[in-house]
């Protein structure tokens, strides 16, 4: 069986941080996989992300959440970082989030996101993000809260940023 996913770059924090960049991504794959663990410093728990380190009001998203009982959705656009996942739960819980990253090298079509966040025992959700640049993805940028950043992530947390090979 070939190998799909090559990872590109994991990074651990021995400290809590404002922000996880990974650069200099190369154009050599067809998509890019981003897992996280992500240990909660802050009740704020929405994951964000910025691509090329724009800064503009160019990312617009769809998000869907429940808990087991209850379901909510939203929408946003015009916005300057996108959204990847929006569980809420308690600071105690590790926030585990997958987000496939389509074309991300295309320089001819606007990028996309498709986002899924879990918080064991308390919620979860999925997102759809836009970010409206035909430029190639060359450097991801993370942050959590309902700004960017306006909380930390928590020592412990792990990122991981994968390259799907072309088939």
């Amino acid at each position: 069986m070939a190998i799909t996913y090559e990872p590109i770059a994991t990074t651990t924090l021995s400290s809590a941080a404002a922000s996880v960049t990974f650069s200099t991504i190369s154009g050599a794959y067809t998509d890019l996989v981003l897992v996280c663990n992500i240990a909660q410093a802050a009740s704020n728990n929405s994951l964000r992300i910025r691509y090329n380190s724009d800064t503009g009001s160019n990312y617009s998203f769809t998000n869907l959440s429940g808990d087991g009982s209850t379901a909510s959705s939203g929408r946003d656009s015009n916005l300057t970082s996108g959204l990847v996942a929006n569980t809420s739960g308690s600071t105690s819980l590790e926030l585990v989030v997958i987000a496939h990253i389509q074309n991300y090298s295309n320089a001819t079509t606007y990028k996309t996101h498709i986002g899924r966040g879990n918080r064991a025992a308390s919620a979860t959700d999925a997102t759809v993000g836009l970010w409206r640049s035909t430029a190639a993805i060359t450097t991801i940028d993370l942050a959590m809260g309902s700004t960017f950043p306006s909380n930390n992530f928590a020592s412990g947390s792990t990122f991981t940023l994968y390259g799907i090979k072309a088939a």
